[in-house]
């Protein structure tokens, strides 16, 4: 357990400015999918939903989302000192605060206060999360709901406790989970890796101005109550510096499921390569360009990028792994001496096969993957658009299976879409820790944007030289 003081130092936010912080991947959610989920916010203490979320709020109020908030406390322990406010006047006040500022973000009437007591949570877990349950149970409807919470590991342990909670509720039912960090920008620093696996929403003017308004509504916390002691100031300029960020941060645990989105064939979950064909083979039947392929300039763009990400000018032996119809195959063909491209359907493949019939040194083969491995020596291997179509357990059979092809100082590049992909237990965030995880290879090159990811993992290993 973390302990600190508020009163202490901690971290200045000109650290965190300096740390790759600002640069960590996007939420892979657009307003669009945003829009059409629900969101039930639990909060500790008021003011903790304009420090840790303020943002997010005011933007999915903007979207016209579904959101309703839970107040657990009202935070009457803020100033167990004062000799001015008893603990049941500091309640009244902030809980007027807490109003007010539900009226900044646009939520004045999505809200609900829960009365428990404060800095008591965590002896209050099963009641947390029988209220959590019923508020969940009350609304099932079609919709994806999403559980905003305090980060479960922010050393208060107010928040520590409603983030477990959370976190437990949304892994056992399949709810997407946004954990937000308060106190950890205060008492943690950027040497410290649990960040760097987070996201980060960007917020607009109107969103910051929202968060803005709503911290300022907060009034017993960032001003003294009085002059006399133990009415000082909670909540420091310095603290509250780690909140005027044009971002918020977010520890993001990806859906079970969600609504099926342009990348994603099927909606039935979860799905195993024994499917992949004959799913693959009806998208491919009533399109023969059913992702766009050929028109789209998202995909065009991505293929540009990832030819440019290889490390390499040129790759003695290459494989690609799910090929779909060859657009990629033909770019790839320009940068190796032999390049073998394999898919799961069939119909896919003789739609590749048309388009590589003059491309020299290209072999297209139609095999599902692990369990049809084509065998051979690599120095580069493409998984592009694929991972996420096998599930852990197929995918580090293959995984390890690139890892025995492949030969020193070769090249394994991945590129994943970075939203929930139904029907699929894997999305490709998931997907590239998976396989560094695994491999534990060195990255060479990592690349992300909020709709995908692309690296490149490099074998242990000189080279050689490559083929020409």
């Amino acid at each position: 357990m973390v302990t600190f003081s508020h009163t202490g130092h901690g971290t200045d936010e000109a650290a965190w400015a300096a740390s790759g912080l600002p640069a960590i991947a996007e939420l892979p959610l657009d307003g669009q999918e945003l829009a059409a989920m629900r969101f039930l916010v639990l909060v500790a203490h008021p003011d903790d939903e304009a420090l840790g979320a303020g943002g997010l709020l005011a933007g999915l109020h903007a979207l016209g989302a579904e959101v309703e908030v839970l107040l657990f406390t009202a935070g009457e322990g803020s100033h167990p000192d004062s000799v001015t406010v008893t603990p049941e006047q500091l309640a009244a006040t902030r809980l007027q605060e807490f109003a007010a500022a539900m009226e900044a973000l646009g939520l004045e009437g999505s809200w609900r206060f829960l009365g428990l007591p404060d800095s008591g949570l965590s002896k209050r877990k099963p009641e947390i999360a029988a209220l959590l349950r019923d508020t969940v149970g009350r609304h099932p409807g079609q919709q994806q709901l999403a559980i905003v919470a305090p980060y479960r590991a922010d050393g208060h342990a107010d928040h520590d406790a409603l983030g477990l909670v959370a976190a437990e509720i949304a892994g056992e039912d399949g709810h997407a989970l946004l954990e937000f960090p308060i106190w950890y920008w205060f008492w943690a620093s950027p040497e410290d890796p649990a960040w760097q696996s987070w996201v980060r929403l960007p917020l607009d003017r109107k969103q910051q101005a929202a968060k803005a308004a709503a911290l300022s509504a907060h009034t017993s916390q960032r001003s003294p109550l009085s002059d006399l002691p133990g009415d000082e100031v909670l909540l420091s300029e310095g603290f509250v510096e780690h909140f005027t960020r044009g971002f918020e941060t977010f520890a993001w645990t990806r859906p079970r499921s969600l609504a099926p989105h342009t990348n994603a064939p099927h909606a039935n979950a979860p799905h195993t390569s024994a499917d992949a064909q004959r799913i693959f083979d009806a998208v491919h039947a009533g399109s023969e360009d059913p992702w766009g392929y050929t028109t789209s300039w998202y995909e065009r763009r991505k293929r540009s990028l990832t030819l440019a990400a290889l490390p390499a000018e040129r790759y003695r032996s290459g494989l690609e792994i799910g090929c779909s119809i060859g657009t990629l195959t033909a770019d790839l063909a320009g940068r190796c001496a032999s390049l073998l491209a394999v898919d799961a359907s069939s119909t896919a493949l003789e739609l590749a096969a048309g388009r590589l019939a003059a491309v020299p040194g290209v072999e297209t083969r139609q095999l599902t993957l692990p369990a049809q491995w084509p065998g051979g020596s690599y120095d580069l291997v493409v998984v592009s658009e694929v991972g996420y179509y096998l599930p852990p357990a197929e995918l580090e059979v293959l995984l390890r299976q690139v890892q025995e092809s492949m030969q020193a100082g070769g090249t394994l590049l991945l590129c994943h879409w970075r939203h929930p992909v139904s029907g699929w237990e894997l999305d490709g965030d998931s997907v590239h820790s998976l396989a560094r995880n695994l491999l534990r290879w060195p990255t060479a090159g990592l690349y992300r944007e909020r709709d995908f990811v692309l690296e490149t993992l490099v074998a242990p290993g000189d080279p050689g030289p490559r083929g020409s």
